[in-house]
C-alpha cells in the first residue's frame, strides 16, 4: 500500500512514517498543502492522510482543488486532524467525497486498520 501524509507538523510526519513503514507499506509525505496537492495529482496513492489545519493552503483547500479538478473521487482522502472542526463540517466533506476522518491523537492500531480496510 502507498500512503501519502500531508501535515505541517514534522514530528507527526516522522511518527506516521515509522508506523506505516513498520507495517510494510510505502510512505511519502509533504509538509504543506500545495506540495501535497501536486503529489496527489502526479502520483497514485492508496490512501492520503490529510491534515486540515495547515498555514496558507489548508486541507480544505486541497479537497476543494481536487473537487475542482474532478479527481477527489479517484483518491482515498482520510482527514487526519486535531482541529476543532465540527462534526457537521466533517460530514459535509465526506458527502463531497472524502473517505473518512481520524482525529489526532490517533491509536496506531486504529490507523492501520483504517488504512488496510481501504
Amino acid at each position: 500500500m502507498k500512503v501519502l501524509a500531508i501535515d505541517d507538523n514534522s514530528d507527526i510526519l516522522e511518527l506516521l512514517k515509522e508506523v506505516v513503514i513498520s507495517y510494510n507499506h510505502e510512505f511519502s509525505s509533504s509538509n504543506n498543502g500545495k506540495t501535497g496537492l501536486e503529489m496527489i495529482k502526479n502520483n497514485s496513492y492508496d490512501a492520503v492522510l490529510l491534515d486540515l489545519t495547515m498555514p496558507e493552503f489548508t486541507g480544505v483547500d486541497v479537497v476543494d482543488a481536487l473537487i475542482a479538478d474532478d479527481v477527489l473521487k479517484d483518491n482515498k482522502i482520510i482527514l487526519f486532524t486535531a482541529s476543532t472542526i465540527l462534526d457537521e463540517s466533517i460530514t459535509e466533506l465526506i458527502s463531497k467525497g472524502v473517505h473518512s476522518c481520524i482525529r489526532k491523537p490517533v491509536d496506531v492500531t486504529h490507523l492501520i486498520k483504517t488504512l488496510e480496510s481501504l
